[in-house]
């Protein structure tokens, strides 16, 4: 390696305002070399060097840490913190460790379009070089390791590979996450110990463990599982056991059922055959016996056969003449039915003269009544002719209903005109409610978001709204709610410059009303909320200090009060406190010239498009410094209501309502007259119609005279002649007689054609007599041989049938039998059939019997069916299959354990020694500060690795208990040193290249302080142990330093002297001559 040189503390100036990073190692002695000796010093990881260029607070900077403890000391804002981003960021750690921005670009000095850092680490077999070049525009990042262009992956596996973990608070910890540390869990804390100073293997045997925990839990839940199943499906089938035993036992008994069902039809079929057999010996004998009975009654059967050949014409006559009398019969039917219509016809005629006589009768009694009803209407004629003329009254009449018509119109036309203007009103109407009622939803939608985030607020505003009456003075609901943004992408930059603590707050115009508001709801109602007095001389008119027309050129379009409405109280506050009058809003035109902007006076706060600026000049050199956050989205004030509009549709809302009152009270009036003149028109049509009835009788009596007198003349010349209907009458009827006596003749000769045809059919009967008497006779002498000879016949006649029924009875029994089972036709009896049978009886009652039996037997087998036995059969070999899973599970199980139990020896006792070296060193510091503190290993279940944590008790007072360190318990103070004693008994073990710790000291007292830094320096200065940097912006007097302490003296301002041109040896002279001075 080279030569034991001077550290050379490299600076360069980019611009006038530039920030140095000056090292004095041994406060005021000779720097560290960092040649061979120096690194020798230096552990795998440690940093040699930091360069920074255009990077938050620097324009260009080289840090040479030492080997130990670094201690960094600088005023508030000249880049301490700086240096801890650069590590952080360079070694490729996330922008969330650090808790600031969240864009790397963002950690681009301000004005620069990128900016690089490098880190120089120590390594034994070479050093490792980490170059990372930020670009603003994209927030991309360029990699190179060692000189080498790389991604981000590569080297976050180099950093890993030199034990650096940038995100591990117990390593590193930034400002921000200093009130963190307290907040870890014990869990998390044990895992950040591991990484920080544990063995490698460690934290990955803790992993291990807890995988290996998590698999056996599930293994266990498995064989847990199986088991229960297992346990089950055995309980089951035993349960199911006994219906398989009754199953087959049932199988049986249906076996032979079906043994003796196929045995049954071929005992039935040989049954019937003998049946047969039986039945042809009996016919035979039966058809002998009848032909020796034929013989022996043959002569009389012969004559019986010659009586009935003589019949046979005599039958056949006495047929012919009985069809000849029926045919007569109807004839004189016939004549007869023509007779009565004869007689019908005759009755119709005079039916027809008698409706003409009284047709005659009937109008010459109209005749009469009409000359009575013409006497009648020329006697009532007359007494009318006496009445006077009423034709004037009902002209009069006439002239004053279109009088009243003409009104009637005029008052439909107004009322048409009122409902039109009353319809336009009412649209109108609710048109405006329409709009009211949706910025009344918007009103209601922000109020909503006001009780989801502070809901003591939103209970105080509705005990507000029921009481307003209390006060006296106007009394404004929370800002959030009465604030109207004109633009809701303007909401943004007022809700960003206002704090939610004022836009939550009630407004008061007097402070008597707000002091009488908070008694209520803070003292009584114990709630948390905040109010506010308006300032007594309104501010909410105030000029700005610059007219905005002044600031165009820089993008500038307004000021934010211009952005929003708000009640004059409320706008004046906001004026007063946040000075919303003179705060300019721009543009991306304003961000590009922001460098210029911030040089104009009287600019103090600003707005670009997406960031917020404030400006502050230094009170003795008139320099600028700024500070920027980004504006981020609106909550609340993104919806919008336009108060004018809202003012404007409620006074158009009252106007609308008062024309409807009036148009309504318009209407009943007319109404009224409308009902005046329909009372007066009724009154006068009633006159009229009186009148028109007494002048239209005098007309209608003469036109009645006229018309029964024409009716009259119609009647009289409609007389009937009787005389000559009644001539007609008598030669119809007599030409109706005269038919009638050729009808009479016809029937008298069929009357006697069939009587002669009668004599005739009686003759020929006697005939028949005769015969059928001798016949009779025959048929009684051999009556006795003929019934034995029928007895005989029908005996063979029914044996044949029956022959025929065997026969075929017996080819469907052998059909059916072979059928049954399951035989050819043409197959014999197969031999295994013929054994089975000939075990059963032989008989159809025997069969039946058992029959019987053995069906009786099968029926008390109930409720059981083939699906049993193949459930049993299949679950019997999943119950095999499980025993063999269940069997694999629990060999996998106990290996788990098994390597859960020596992964537990491997990881648990280096673990418990690592925690007893921690707990020795935390307690010999607390011991030495006069307090106590304690580090155990805290678990309450042994064999949960995932629940194992480190735990921190301490006691900083004689009087209380060991507690617990947590975020809420201790004092700021106390959390901080008690962080800082853990952080430096890892240090101590010496595992992890580095430990950053960032202004912890900030919240101690100076005795505590005093005490840490003691410490800090008298562990982190060993030679065992690893380098430390140390944060601090203040240190208290007379401190005691080490020889191997590097501290790092940072400043910044305009008339800083440039890095390049820093002399350690002259400003160490300085001092030493000073001191002999004084």
């Amino acid at each position: 390696m080279a030569e034991p040189r001077k550290k050379q503390r490299v600076s360069h100036v980019s611009n006038a305002s530039q920030t140095s990073s000056n090292s004095v190692e041994n406060m005021f002695t000779d720097s560290q070399p960092v040649g061979t000796g120096a690194e020798g010093r230096f552990v795998e990881g440690s940093i040699l060097r930091i360069t920074m260029k255009n990077f938050l607070t620097y324009d260009y900077s080289v840090v040479y840490p030492g080997p130990n403890l670094n201690m960094i000391v600088g005023a508030n804002g000249t880049g301490k913190s700086s240096i801890v981003c650069a590590i952080c960021l360079g070694l490729a750690g996330k922008t969330a460790v650090l808790g600031r921005g969240d864009k790397v670009g963002l950690y681009v000095k301000r004005g620069c379009n990128k900016g690089f850092i490098e880190i120089e680490l120590y390594k034994s077999g070479g050093n490792v070089v980490i170059y990372r070049e930020i670009h603003v525009e994209n927030n991309q990042s360029l990699w190179m390791l060692n000189g080498r262009h790389c991604n981000q992956k590569a080297v976050e596996e180099e950093v890993k590979a030199l034990r650096i973990q940038v995100s591990n608070l117990c390593q590193f910890l930034p400002q921000e996450k200093v009130g963190e540390f307290a907040k870890m869990s014990k869990i998390e804390l044990l895992e950040a110990t591991e990484k920080s100073v544990g063995p490698p293997e460690m934290y990955e045997y803790h992993c291990e463990l807890k995988n290996f925990r998590n698999k056996e839990r599930e293994l266990e839940n498995v064989v847990k599982e199986k088991a229960s199943f297992l346990e089950k499906a055995k309980q089951r089938n035993e349960r199911n056991k006994h219906d398989v035993n009754r199953y087959y036992e049932k199988k049986r008994h249906l076996d032979v059922i079906e043994l003796l069902e196929k045995k049954k039809p071929w005992v039935e079929y040989e049954t019937t055959r003998k049946d047969l057999e039986d039945v042809k010996k009996e016919r035979d004998e039966a058809k002998k016996q009848l032909s020796a009975l034929k013989q022996a009654q043959a002569p009389m059967l012969r004559k019986i056969q010659l009586i009935d050949n003589q019949l046979k014409p005599t039958e056949a006559q006495i047929k012919t003449k009985t069809l000849a009398i029926k045919e007569a019969s109807l004839k004189c039917k016939q004549k007869q039915d023509q007779l009565d219509r004869k007689h019908k016809e005759i009755e119709d005629i005079k039916q027809t003269l008698r409706l003409k006589q009284m047709e005659e009768e009937d109008h010459q009694k109209r005749i009469s009544n009409t000359r009575r009803t013409i006497e009648d209407l020329k006697a009532e004629l007359s007494k009318v002719g006496d009445q006077p003329d009423v034709t004037p009254r009902i002209n009069a009449v006439n002239v004053e209903l279109r009088h009243i018509q003409q009104e009637r119109a005029k008052f439909e036309g107004e009322k048409a005109d009122l409902r039109r203007e009353q319809d336009n009103l009412l649209a109108e109407s609710r048109m405006l409610e329409k709009k009211l009622n949706d910025m009344n939803n918007m009103m209601n939608a922000k109020e909503e978001k006001l009780r989801g985030r502070h809901r003591d607020t939103h209970a105080a505003l509705q005990w507000l709204r029921q009481n307003r009456e209390r006060f006296s003075g106007n009394v404004y609901e929370p800002m959030m709610l009465v604030i109207n943004v004109k633009d809701h992408r303007f909401a943004k930059y007022v809700e960003n410059h206002i704090s939610f603590h004022d836009l939550r707050a009630f407004v008061f115009q007097r402070k008597d009303d707000m002091e009488k508001f908070m008694i209520e709801v803070r003292d009584r109602m114990n709630l948390k909320v905040n109010s506010i007095s308006a300032p007594e001389e309104s501010c909410s008119k105030r000029p700005p200090s610059r007219s905005i027309e002044s600031l165009r050129r820089f993008g500038f379009f307004t000021y934010l009060r211009e952005m929003f409405d708000a009640p004059e109280e409320v706008m004046s506050y906001l004026c007063h406190q946040y000075r919303v009058y003179d705060v300019p809003v721009g543009n991306e035109q304003t961000k590009s010239m922001i460098k210029t902007v911030i040089e104009e006076p009287y600019l103090k706060v600003l707005y670009t498009t997406e960031e917020r600026y404030t400006v502050k000049r230094s009170f003795y050199s008139n320099k600028i410094s700024t500070s920027n956050s980004a504006v981020h989205p609106s909550q609340y004030l993104t919806i919008t209501v336009d108060a004018e509009e809202k003012q404007r549709l409620e006074q158009n809302m009252k106007a609308c309502d008062s024309k409807l009152r009036d148009i309504n009270e318009r209407m009943k009036a007319l109404q009224k007259e409308a009902a005046a003149l329909d009372r007066r028109d009724n009154e006068l049509l009633a006159e009229k119609k009186q009148l028109s009835e007494l002048k239209g009788k005098k007309r209608q009596l003469e036109q009645k005279i006229s018309t029964k007198q024409d009716s009259l003349r119609q009647m009289e010349q409609s007389v009937i002649d009787l005389k000559k209907i009644e001539e007609e009458t008598k030669e119809k009827i007599a030409a109706v007689n005269t038919h009638k006596v050729s009808i009479v003749a016809a029937f008298m000769a069929q009357m006697k054609l069939r009587a002669k045809l009668t004599m005739e059919k009686v003759y020929l009967a006697l005939e028949t007599v005769g015969l059928t008497a001798e016949k009779t006779k025959l048929e009684n002498d051999c009556r006795e041989g003929a019934s034995e000879l029928k007895t005989t016949d029908q005996k063979c006649s029914r044996l044949e049938q029956r022959k025929v029924q065997l026969t075929e009875q017996c080819k469907g029994l052998l059909k059916r039998a072979k059928s049954i089972c399951r035989m050819q036709p043409d197959e014999s009896l197969p031999e295994d059939l013929r054994n089975a049978f000939s075990k059963l009886p032989d008989t159809l009652d025997e069969i039946d019997s058992m029959l019987n039996e053995e069906r009786s037997r099968a029926e008390c087998f109930t409720g059981l069916s083939e699906s049993v036995v193949d459930e049993y059969n299949r679950r019997e070999q999943e119950i095999k299959h499980l025993d063999k899973e269940l069997e694999d599970k629990n060999n996998a199980l106990n290996a788990y354990r098994q390597n859960i139990s020596e992964a537990k020896e491997r990881w648990l006792n280096p673990l418990k020694q690592l925690v007893e070296q921690i707990n020795d060193k935390f307690g010999d510091f607390f011991r030495s500060m006069q307090c106590v503190g304690e580090v155990d290993l805290h678990s309450e279940n042994e064999e949960e690795y995932d629940k194992y944590g480190i735990r921190i008790r301490v006691k900083f007072h004689s009087s209380t208990q060991l507690h617990e360190l947590t975020a809420y318990h201790q004092s700021g103070g106390e959390r901080s040193v008690s962080t800082m004693l853990y952080l430096m008994a890892l240090q101590e073990l010496n595992r992890c290249p580095f430990r950053v710790v960032d202004e912890i000291n900030q919240g101690m007292d100076p005795v505590n302080e005093r005490r840490v830094f003691d410490i800090v320096v008298r562990t982190a200065c060993k030679e065992t142990t690893s380098q430390y940097f140390f944060i601090t912006p203040k240190l208290l007097q007379n401190l005691q330093y080490a020889e191997e302490m590097t501290v790092l003296c940072i400043h910044n301002g305009a008339h800083m002297l440039p890095p390049n041109q820093w002399d350690e040896k002259v400003f160490i002279r300085r001092c030493r001559q000073r001191k002999e001075r004084v």
